[in-house]
């Protein structure tokens, strides 16, 4: 089992339907990790005041969450804007579990990145709530409609994980003019505090990468994707998608070169 110094998970969304809990689960059996940050909609209130979905699975999760914190992991939890209830009480711990507003985390070879969801850097979600619930609405629509044709798919033996809300976002030109400009106006605001790069959620896409000089992560979901980015023992980062009880070969998974960074 690989050892990492540390783990970054965000958009779980645990009380859907939609949440992948048994490939987060088959996910941290297979990383031990000296820290774990969540960043971010770890529970999805907003989902749960239309309808509760909690399987065994999803309890799982946050048994094995509280059980690496009582063994020592740090475990940090930075809420977002699904689990924004749970901002009145940053600055408290919970089961061993720090809660804060944002985090910074220096990574093993010396670079501070900070953490933090990124919903202050979503227009909609802070100006428009309502098209940001109607938005959700139908996105948790389209994540649902995949999974009955994950299962048609395979009933079919067609092979190869194929997404249909990731397919909707690379069609929609307006939703990847949104992820550009989100990618675009955080690195200004980590550049802007003196930051070498930030780690971040929200908007479901996972990526790691250089955006004006600075390293641009996002930890992507586990409604969708299955995603999480690792740190190594020597501080280097990797983006892993995960499938079953390996993770898939992917061109953006190895972080991108040191030298390209400002």
């Amino acid at each position: 089992m690989p050892r990492v110094r540390s783990i970054f998970l965000s958009d779980i969304h645990l009380g859907t339907r939609a949440c992948q809990a048994d490939q987060l689960l088959s996910f941290l059996k297979h990383h031990e990790c000296d820290q774990l940050f969540l960043v971010g909609d770890i529970v999805d209130f907003w989902a749960m005041s239309r309808g509760i979905h909690w399987s065994a699975a999803q309890n799982t999760v946050v048994q094995k969450v509280l059980r690496k914190a009582r063994h020592g992991v740090k475990v940090v939890f930075v809420p977002g804007n699904h689990d924004e209830a749970l901002r009145e009480y940053a600055g408290t711990s919970f089961g061993d579990i720090q809660v804060v507003p944002e985090h910074e985390h220096v990574t093993a070879d010396g670079r501070r990145l900070l953490l933090l969801h990124g919903d202050e850097f979503d227009q909609v979600t802070r100006y428009h709530r309502w098209v940001a619930v109607l938005g959700d609405v139908t996105y948790n629509l389209l994540v649902r409609l995949n999974i009955w044709l994950s299962w048609l798919r395979r009933t079919l033996r067609i092979s190869g994980y194929w997404s249909l809300a990731g397919f909707a976002k690379r069609q929609v030109k307006g939703a990847l003019e949104f992820i550009y400009g989100f990618e675009e106006s955080i690195c200004r605001g980590v550049k802007a505090r003196g930051f070498d790069g930030v780690v971040c959620g929200h908007i479901h896409a996972a990526a790691m990468k250089q955006v004006d000089g600075v390293l641009y992560v996002n930890c992507g979901d586990w409604v969708d994707s299955c995603t999480a980015i690792v740190e190594h023992l020597n501080g280097a980062l990797e983006l892993i998608h995960w499938r079953g009880d390996a993770h898939l070969a992917a061109e953006d998974r190895a972080e991108p070169p040191l030298e390209q960074a400002a």
